[in-house]
């Protein structure tokens, strides 16, 4: 057997030849164009952790869906939906009415979120249910499921480039937006809006617990090969792909879940960022100007 052929089986022979695996491989992606400069902007806005809270309080909502629908994920992603932005906005208001900072009422919520819904899931499915509802079932991906997904994406990238200068303004100087009559609070709830909706995405192939990876570690991953933000965007991008691809090639081989596959895929391709990217620790070490004798 040749090195080609070696090659082609234990990297494009999945795709080539099971539907199941292209059907994931096309979910990774879509998810990777809406998440990856939406995760981005969550960085620079040191709104990472916010992420994270989000993708935990779309729980309760999806697991409703579970009750009503079963395993449907168009009931449970109208639910996340829905729960999830009613968590955004009510921590928003109590940051801006009280003294509470927004991240602190978003962990607040997100805690109270988190046990409601596997509450809701332990009340009629079993633990197998709750497994599928938190760590997701990429390769059970449907068309259905993957037209969603894409729309979601699409959408994404349609409000962003509509909002995206009174956005980044948003992001780095809302003084100065406020000063010239900007509605700062409106682009911040669409900007919410795109978070959660991204999150429900994720959420149909990755589960609660997962989706918050393929947003966040491609963005953090590309702040070490780019500069500017459209730079840093379209890396995110290309790491969430690399990562979905690398991730379902693993899981294939090897018999392990896809979902934490995909997500450890990506942790590893940060940790490469860190040290060999452009604005890698080993870059930077080996750029240093030597001391004149």
């Amino acid at each position: 057997m040749s090195l080609v052929t070696m090659a082609y089986d234990a990297t494009l022979a999945p795709f080539v030849e099971f539907g199941f695996m292209r059907r994931a491989l096309v979910a990774c992606m879509a998810l990777g164009l809406g998440s990856g400069p939406v995760g981005v902007l969550l960085m620079l806005r040191r709104m990472s952790l916010v992420g994270d809270a989000m993708s935990h309080a779309v729980l309760p909502g999806a697991a409703v869906g579970f009750l009503v629908a079963g395993l449907s994920l168009p009931a449970m992603g109208l639910g996340g939906l829905i729960v999830g932005l009613a968590v955004a906005l009510l921590s928003g208001l109590v940051s801006r009415t009280t003294a509470v900072r927004e991240d602190a009422s978003f962990a607040s919520f997100y805690l109270t979120s988190l046990a409601a819904g596997v509450l809701i899931v332990s009340l009629k499915g079993s633990s197998v249910d709750l497994l599928h509802v938190l760590f997701g079932t990429i390769l059970a991906i449907d068309q259905n499921a993957l037209y969603l997904i894409a729309g979601i994406s699409s959408l994404t990238l349609v409000l962003l480039a509509l909002i995206y200068r009174p956005l980044v303004m948003e992001c780095f100087d809302p003084g100065f937006l406020r000063a010239v009559g900007g509605r700062g609070l409106l682009y911040h709830v669409l900007f919410l809006l795109l978070v959660v909706l991204n999150l429900v995405a994720g959420f149909q192939s990755l589960g609660t617990l997962m989706a918050v990876g393929l947003m966040m570690l491609p963005a953090v991953a590309a702040r070490f090969w780019a500069v500017s933000l459209p730079g840093m965007m379209f890396s995110a991008m290309l790491v969430a792909f690399l990562a979905g691809i690398i991730g379902l090639n693993i899981s294939f081989h090897t018999g392990v879940a896809s979902g934490p596959t995909i997500v450890l895929s990506a942790s590893g391709i940060y940790l490469l960022s860190f040290l060999f990217g452009r604005l890698g620790i080993v870059r930077q070490r080996l750029s240093r100007p030597h001391l004149a004798g």
